[in-house]
C-alpha cells in the first residue's frame, strides 16, 4: 500500500471538481490556489483556454494583509478585475480545497465585489 501525501491527496479532489466544473466565456470558472504565505485566484475562459482576469497574494494592497483579511481583499479585487473585463457571473472551483477559511473569505470578498455565483 503506498502512502498518499497532502498534495497528492488535493490533487485528486481538484480533479474530482474539475470534473463537474466548466468555464466559460459568459461564466467563466474563478479557480483558488492556496498556500501557507498566501492567497490567489484566476478567472479562466475554459473554452478559449485563456486567464481574463487574476490576483495574486504578492501584489501590493495585498501583501502586508496576513489570513481571512487577505483572502477577502484578494476576492474584492478579483471582483472588479472581472467586472472590468466584462463579467458578471462566474463558477467557483475551490481546487480541491475545504470551502473553509481562506478560501470562503476569497469568494465571500468576490461576492461582496459585485460577482455572482
Amino acid at each position: 500500500m503506498s502512502v498518499k501525501t497532502k498534495e497528492a491527496l488535493r490533487l485528486r479532489r481538484r480533479r474530482r471538481v474539475r470534473a463537474k466544473v466548466r468555464g466559460t466565456a459568459e461564466r467563466p470558472r474563478i479557480s483558488v490556489f492556496r498556500s501557507n504565505r498566501g492567497i490567489a485566484a484566476q478567472l479562466i475562459d475554459d473554452e478559449a483556454g485563456r486567464t481574463l482576469a487574476a490576483v495574486n497574494w504578492i501584489e501590493e494592497p495585498l501583501r502586508e494583509l496576513r489570513g481571512s483579511e487577505q483572502a477577502k481583499r484578494a476576492g474584492e479585487l478579483l471582483a472588479e478585475r472581472a467586472k472590468a473585463a466584462g463579467v458578471q457571473t462566474a463558477v467557483f472551483d475551490r481546487g480541491g480545497y475545504q470551502y473553509h477559511g481562506r478560501v470562503q473569505a476569497l469568494a465571500d470578498g468576490a461576492r461582496e465585489g459585485g460577482l455572482s455565483f
